[in-house]
């Protein structure tokens, strides 16, 4: 048996979109006799036929995923990702290139998939296992842990309509990791349901996982992502931009998709022109909690400086200001003549914040006139993830700060 459970080769998928500016204005999607009757219409008419516009959801995809590997799919919102998954499932066929699934595949791609309402939540199960290819005997070994991790067992015999959208994410989700596929695909399910469900659904992954079979998982958790997968791919306007290991391939894609605002033109004070801003982290292409963080400032004398100085504050989203720096604090700056030019700045050597978007505001001053003055606009910056908290936005939870600390 090869030990490759999927592999993709120049895997294309497009859509057809009429173009309105010559289509027929009467013709409305999504009926059937209106489709019947725009065909018998344009058997009779003249001049050009409306023509289509084809939008490419995946283009030139070539990948491997071996038997037992756990892959994570990034990107932005419309990237290709849950098209990807569908072509994979087999719910919907490639316009090019070739697919081979080796291996029987469980989806949960989104709520209900595969369920039917009037069906109990029993019926539902044993359905859902015969569509993987299951025997019943199969199926009612593992029916008591189903019900169990879904904990619907008071509403067993309830038609699945008549369910909240929570049980119904909790029975879907139990039914796609019990019945043992070779190959379970997962789009976003660690995005519904309360914290608890969700911590319940990673550790079932991880345990599913180290029995070595194969997990497709998208999901805009980079905490998930990077503590369930070995192997990350990132998708961008349908194409693989970036593949390999999955913190490398997470940062990379959390550097382009979050980043930090630039200047786009220098930034003039009374005493100095401000060529550039910047705040990095000594660790990676971004800014984690408690990593080394370095902020950067270019400046350029307009006149005679005595005593250049620095001012930096870190705002949070609402610019409500956190925190605070000022260079006079720590150390004294070599005096500028008209076009000298200096870079100041702050080491910080555990930055504090937690994950978020912030705003860094500088100012720059000649100390002996301890007139500070604004270098424009604050820039924007942001925080991905935490050792403790990962990627989760916490800031109502637990302020803006992370302490270094732990439970005794």
């Amino acid at each position: 048996m090869s030990d490759v459970a999927i592999r993709l080769d120049g895997l294309g998928k497009a859509y057809r979109i009429a173009d309105r500016n010559n289509a027929d204005p009467r013709i409305r999607y999504g009926s059937l006799r209106d489709s019947l009757a725009g065909a018998f219409r344009g058997l009779f008419a003249r001049g050009p036929k409306p023509s289509d516009e084809l939008f490419w959801a995946l283009r030139d995809i070539s990948c491997e995923v071996k038997h037992g590997e756990i892959i994570g799919i990034i990107g932005r919102n419309g990237a290709g990702k849950s098209t990807l998954l569908k072509v994979v499932s087999r719910i919907t066929e490639p316009t090019e290139g070739r697919g081979e699934v080796h291996g029987r595949i469980g989806s949960l791609l989104e709520v209900g998939t595969g369920f039917h309402p009037e069906l109990t939540g029993r019926e539902n199960i044993l359905l859902n296992g015969t569509i993987l290819g299951m025997k019943r005997a199969e199926i009612m070994r593992k029916f008591d842990e189903i019900v169990a991790f879904a904990e619907i067992g008071q509403f067993l015999d309830t038609p699945v309509k008549r369910y909240s959208s929570g049980m119904f994410m909790r029975l879907a989700f139990a039914v796609a990791v019990h019945l043992e596929p070779e190959i379970l695909v997962v789009d976003e399910v660690l995005a519904v349901g309360d914290a608890e469900f969700q911590r319940k659904c990673l550790n079932k992954l991880q345990e599913i996982g180290g029995h070595g079979r194969t997990i497709l998982l998208v999901s805009h958790n980079m905490a998930a992502i990077r503590a369930i997968c070995q192997r990350g791919i990132v998708l961008d306007h349908g194409r693989i931009v970036a593949e390999g290991k999955v913190h490398t391939v997470a940062d990379q894609y959390l550097a382009g998709a979050l980043g930090t605002d630039n200047l786009d033109q220098a930034i003039e004070t009374e005493n100095f022109i401000v060529n550039n801003i910047s705040i990095r982290s000594l660790d990676g292409p971004v800014i984690k909690t408690f990593d080394p963080v370095e902020i950067l400032v270019d400046v350029t004398a307009k006149t005679d400086v005595q005593d250049p100085g620095l001012r930096a504050g870190i705002l949070a989203a609402d610019h409500h200001r956190v925190a605070g720096m000022d260079s006079k604090d720590f150390k004294t700056y070599a005096a500028l003549r008209p076009g000298e030019r200096s870079i100041m700045g702050f080491h910080i050597d555990r930055f504090p914040f937690l994950p978020g978007t912030w705003h860094l505001d500088i100012q720059v001053c000649d100390v002996a006139e301890f007139e500070y003055e604004p270098a424009g606009q604050p820039v924007r910056f942001d925080v991905v993830e935490t050792p403790i908290y990962g990627g989760r936005q916490i800031q109502n939870l637990h302020g803006y700060v992370g302490l270094s600390a732990r439970a005794i």
